[in-house]
């Protein structure tokens, strides 16, 4: 399963552990953050639909 995680601020410890859990049940995971400048938002719309699960952080 492919999943992405849409980080919209720095993540703090407890999500960076849950991201990792996560990572190690997926086949793919893919971490975009949002808050550390330019974002390729075309790109950023492909990886939603090419990814089966995403998940937005705040």
């Amino acid at each position: 399963m492919r999943v992405l995680h849409i980080l919209k601020s720095s993540p703090d410890e407890t999500v960076e552990k849950l991201i990792n859990y996560l990572s190690e049940t997926d086949d793919e995971t893919t971490v975009q953050p949002l808050f550390s400048g330019t974002v390729d938002w075309l790109r950023l719309v492909d990886d939603i639909f090419a990814h089966d699960k995403v998940i937005c952080w705040w």
